[in-house]
């Protein structure tokens, strides 16, 4: 019986071991018991458990948000604070949509002994809804102008800062320099200069800085890991990532809330180093779209990628990245491209070798996207023994001229075109999907993991083991390092479309090679288009 590659996939759903999916194919479509143990106790491949922490004890940590947009308000609910409005929506959805679990889960939450104390947003509607939902008798949540006067306050432990991105590196740095532990969302900086200023003063602050990259607490991922270092895959030369939306929410056209006006918006604060111009809601809503305030598809979704993928291979900056592309799908005053394709090359890199020593050494990563088509492409990581599609699950295929596998290949214990291994500790958990950009980030991890057959939020993982830092010593999974390797491929993806040439980076002295008459900050800050908008709302 010969089955298509999609067909195994889909076979696979319907066979749930313990929470996990184990598969190992002959040429046959039922393998022998025997067989299968055989493969899996030479893969010998661990799944992995969840990240013990010690508990947020003693006294509650008090933070202040800094930012309550989109994802100010999904990190609250991930310290265990939702909104009056969210929870009247959630309970409308679950009336249509019983699957719809997501108010389910977040009463499910363990609490993470924090106080939000302080937030600070410069839009009225969106600081009065924080203070509305969160204030309690005990502690009336208190509204600062300025991420400085929130800092300086003396009733504020840590930040969670989720501005536009041109913001991040001057409040983490005020925050790191006096000492008040910071939760920054990706990309952690918005220029080179600010990515060593930043570095620097979070080696120097006794404070904790985490980088919000959640995936690094999703369990395919760190199985992933094991995978890698036990050699299954052999050599990996190629990965292929992609981003793949198709909706307005996708493309960053936000919706722009009634209430907003120049008037409810401090304007000339949310500008900040970025150019002066006149008001304009479509840039406060949808920033994402101008470099002035964004760092574009490299910043904004190359970011998850990379960093999910070096949390696997710790492969570190690129050697080089060539990035092509531009604004073909959304014509709408933006300045950021919305397809992208880039490559970045790792020529010293190995993951070891089933083959003579020397043959095998170098990896390019590969990552496309656009904003006008959403069929779900996978990652793939491919290897000289097998290849590996990675999201919330996995499944390792194994490679026909494998020379590790080559005996099973042989005795049609194995087949190219059925996998070896299949991981998914979702198996048989029912996920509701609002969204087609809600199903894109479930589908690489970022949403969701799953810890003893229950789901559970991987941000709310993320920002626990951030706060158990802060009390209880330690390290994070995502700190200055991961954050400063993720900022700095970022920024030089961005400058090769920009500059439409080769970016290299130069590992022993950790900078960029210089490139006569370019200055790479102004180069990655220029906004050509910006004063020519001619989207006004």
């Amino acid at each position: 019986m010969k089955w298509t590659r999609r067909e195994v996939l889909k076979g696979l759903g319907g066979i749930p071991i313990l929470g996990s999916l184990w598969w190992a194919g002959s040429a046959s479509a039922i393998t022998k018991k025997k067989e299968r143990s055989e493969i899996l106790e030479q893969l010998n491949i661990e799944p992995s458990l969840p990240t013990e922490v010690p508990p947020v004890t003693g006294d509650a940590v008090r933070v202040g948000i800094i930012g309550f947009g989109i994802r100010g308000e999904q990190l609250c609910r991930s310290l265990g604070f939702a909104t009056k409005e969210w929870r009247a929506d959630m309970e409308e959805e679950m009336k249509e949509n019983p699957q719809n679990k997501a108010l389910e889960v977040f009463d499910s939450q363990d609490k993470l002994n924090v106080v939000i104390t302080g937030v600070c947003d410069v839009f009225d509607y969106r600081a009065n809804r924080a203070i509305n939902s969160f204030s309690t008798a005990e502690n009336k949540v208190k509204r600062y102008k300025t991420h400085q006067e929130m800092i300086r306050s003396g009733v504020i432990d840590a930040v969670v800062i989720a501005t536009p991105d041109h913001w991040h590196a001057p409040m983490a740095i005020d925050a790191l320099e006096n000492n008040i532990h910071v939760y920054v969302e990706k990309p952690m900086t918005h220029t080179i200069e600010e990515t060593y200023r930043l570095r620097e003063a979070a080696r120097n602050s006794k404070a904790v800085l985490m980088v919000g990259h959640q995936h690094r607490q999703t369990q395919s991922f760190k199985t992933a890991q094991d995978i890698i270092e036990k050699g299954v895959l052999g050599h990996v030369s190629l990965i292929e990532t992609s981003t793949n939306r198709n909706d307005d929410n996708g493309a960053w056209n936000y919706d722009i809330h009634p209430d907003a006006n120049e008037n409810t918006i401090d304007w000339d604060m949310f500008l900040g180093s970025a150019p002066k111009i006149p008001f304009n809601k479509n840039h406060f809503f949808r920033w994402r779209k101008w470099w002035a305030y964004g760092s574009g598809l490299s910043g904004d979704l190359l970011s998850h990628d990379y960093d999910r993928l070096n949390c696997v291979l710790n492969f570190g900056i690129p050697d080089s990245i060539s990035a092509s592309g531009g604004i073909y799908t959304h014509r709408d005053g933006r300045n950021v491209p919305d397809v992208l394709q880039v490559n970045m090359e790792f020529p010293n890199f190995s993951t070891g070798s089933s083959q003579v020593k020397g043959k095998e050494k170098g990896l390019t990563f590969i990552y496309s996207a656009t904003l006008g088509n959403g069929y779900p492409r996978p990652t793939v990581l491919m290897g000289h023994d097998g290849t590996m599609e990675l999201g919330n699950s996995l499944v390792i295929w194994p490679e026909g001229g494998s020379t590790k596998f080559a005996e099973f290949l042989e005795e049609e214990k194995m087949n190219p075109g059925v996998p070896i291994y299949y991981y998914d500790p979702g198996a048989n958990i029912p996920d509701a999907i609002s969204s087609a950009t809600s199903q894109y980030f479930a589908d690489k991890g970022l949403l969701w993991t799953y810890l003893n057959g229950k789901r559970v939020d991987s941000t709310w993982l993320h920002m626990r083991e951030w706060l158990s830092v802060l009390r209880n010593g330690g390290k994070v999974s995502c700190g200055i390092k991961e954050g400063f390797e993720e900022a700095m491929t970022a920024h030089m993806t961005g400058l090769s479309w920009k500059l439409g040439r080769r970016i290299d980076w130069d590992r022993a002295k950790e900078e960029l090679i210089p490139i006569e008459g370019i200055d790479f900050d102004q180069a990655l800050l220029e906004s050509p288009d910006l004063s020519a908008d001619h989207i006004r709302v």
